[in-house]
């Protein structure tokens, strides 16, 4: 099934970008290329679901291009290399980009985890806010990165909570 976003391998782990026309996905991903990330598709994700796992990839017809609104449409390899592409990738992570809200309520501490539905299946979720100016590839890096440490049962937010927590029981 296809869907309308970007799809990159981000230290191994498989993003989605998601989030609305305009938001900046196909910016963010170039410039995770431009970091060494690798390109796998954009603009349209083929979907499939296979032993129990999500993998995506980009139509024939479309794949390894980018359109760069102001800049027009690029092929990927061309200008970064064969090696910042690639065919297919198991989706590990849904990054959802949202615009920048004032009154809306944002994840602060990481302590719950969210999730979205994709292919009938639970896949982990950050929601960011894309605000002027600021750097979604470093947080969508970021975010990459966070999860990998979460899969190994490493999170950040519980180690501090816990250290909180300890040093409130001893004063």
């Amino acid at each position: 099934m296809p869907i309308h976003g970007a799809l990159l391998d981000v230290h191994t782990v498989g993003v989605l970008l998601l989030g609305p026309s305009g938001i900046g996905k196909s910016e963010c991903a170039l410039e995770l290329v431009t970091r060494g990330h690798r390109l796998v598709a954009d603009d349209v994700v083929d979907l499939r679901v296979e032993n129990g796992a999500v993998y995506g990839s980009a139509p024939d017809r479309i794949r390894h291009y980018m359109e760069i609104r102001g800049l027009g449409i690029i092929y990927v390899p061309d200008l970064f290399g064969p090696e910042s592409v690639r065919e297919e990738i198991r989706l590990d992570l849904v990054c959802r980009l949202q615009r920048w809200n004032e009154g809306a309520t944002y994840d602060r501490l990481g302590l719950d985890h969210e999730t979205e539905e994709v292919e009938g299946l639970r896949m982990p979720r950050f929601t960011l806010p894309a605000r002027p100016g600021g750097s979604m590839a470093t947080i969508v890096d970021a975010a990459a990165r966070e999860h990998r440490q979460r899969s190994l049962g490493v999170s950040a937010a519980r180690r501090l909570d816990e250290q909180l927590r300890h040093e409130m029981g001893n004063s």
